[in-house]
């Protein structure tokens, strides 16, 4: 008996074992207001896609992006309605996160010299922490120690110039900041001044300053907010959120340049933008086969493949949100499973992705969370 009960234990513990590996934390950035409270969570499985219910991780107040430690170990969120002229301690929040339930505890608050944080990330080595300000028209950096605590800011450039639409481009408005695969440089999309600034980091101490080739010009009125990278560094996504269009640069490995290659719309063929309409989140998949974009008013994931070796993009369909205002979304760590946050709606819906075509097809899922605008995923304890 003890014989039979040791074998059951050889192969059954090896199984439990890979079945909590599938397991993740999604945290769930937010407006607060009369219905959020600040960062919620719920527990994903990758093997199934199934996503438990939301749960409130953290009270705290507008963090409407989020990034997580390479580590996992901890979480930074933005404070978005912080104001440098009168909150000079807030702007960017530390946690500690618990691997085993997900619980967040407040490590340290950091000011950043700047108004209106929408966009950060931290670097591969988890050294450093970038914030790009779109009120303020600045990116930041600051230092993470090794408790996960955030230093005061040592890098605080301000871009400069204007652009074509009145209403939304008199002025630089930073509003993403996002670091290459290689971990040399960070691209900054600046929705002002139709410009994606580039930026050497220096992980070790912590600072930024502007590249050899300074920025890549996008054409006048395109209004650039975020960018992805293909996995292998060689290709650069910009989506622009006013022309509703997506820019495709091959990046130069040396100095970091972006040289153009390609722009298409992200609306059907043939669609022009209509009023309410505009873009918003970008993602390439883990396999580098394919490329996602968010359509705001039309409500729609688009789809394209990625030509190996030019990185240019081909449609293979738009897939409706199931809400409204898909301001986020976000691929899941193995690539099989993509979360569409609809702010509009209040809910993250679950869509599988086909490994073949990139297709997203519903699975049904509908997840209640109050106006969610970021989800980020950290690996559950094994």
């Amino acid at each position: 008996m003890k014989n039979l009960l040791r074998l059951i234990a050889l192969f059954v513990t090896p199984m439990l074992a890979v079945a909590t590996a599938t397991e993740s934390f999604v945290f769930f950035g937010t407006y607060t207001g009369p219905k959020s409270k600040g960062i919620y969570r719920a527990k994903f499985d990758s093997a199934t896609g199934r996503l438990a219910a939301a749960e409130l991780a953290a009270e705290c107040s507008s963090p409407s992006f989020l990034a997580a430690h390479p580590s996992g170990r901890f979480l930074y969120a933005i404070d978005e309605r912080a104001d440098a002229t009168k909150d000079a301690d807030r702007g960017v929040a530390a946690y500690a996160v618990d691997a085993r339930t997900g619980t967040l505890t407040l490590l340290n608050e950091q000011g950043i010299g700047s108004s209106g944080p929408c966009h950060l990330e931290v670097d591969a080595t988890g050294r450093c922490l970038l914030v790009a300000n779109y009120a303020g028209g600045t990116v930041v950096s600051l230092p993470i120690a090794t408790d996960g605590r955030l230093g005061p800011a040592r890098s605080h450039l301000r871009h400069a110039g204007s652009s074509v639409n009145a209403a939304r481009q008199k002025e630089p408005h930073a509003h993403a900041i996002t670091i290459a695969p290689g971990n040399r440089f960070a691209y900054a999309p600046d929705l002002g001044i139709d410009k994606v600034m580039i930026y050497q980091v220096d992980p070790a101490a912590a600072t930024l300053e502007a590249a050899a080739h300074p920025f890549a010009q996008l054409p006048l009125g395109s209004g650039p907010r975020h960018i992805a990278f293909r996995p292998d560094g060689k290709f650069a996504y910009v989506i622009n959120e006013l022309l509703c269009t997506m820019a495709v640069f091959a990046v130069e490995a040396k100095s970091g340049a972006l040289i153009a290659a390609q722009s298409i719309s992200t609306l059907p063929t043939g669609a022009t933008v209509q009023r309410g309409q505009s873009t918003a989140e970008v993602h390439a998949h883990p396999s580098g086969r394919f490329l996602y974009g968010s359509n705001r008013g039309h409500n729609t994931i688009v789809v394209y493949a990625i030509e190996a070796a030019t990185g240019r993009l081909t449609l293979v369909e738009h897939q409706s949100t199931q809400g409204q205002t898909p301001r986020h979304f976000a691929i899941d760590p193995s690539g099989g499973w993509l979360l569409a946050e609809n702010q509009g709606s209040d809910t993250v819906v679950v869509f599988r992705i086909d490994p073949k075509t990139g297709r997203l097809t519903p699975t049904g899922q509908s997840l209640a969370v109050p106006v969610p605008v970021c989800a980020v995923f950290v690996a559950a304890a094994k």
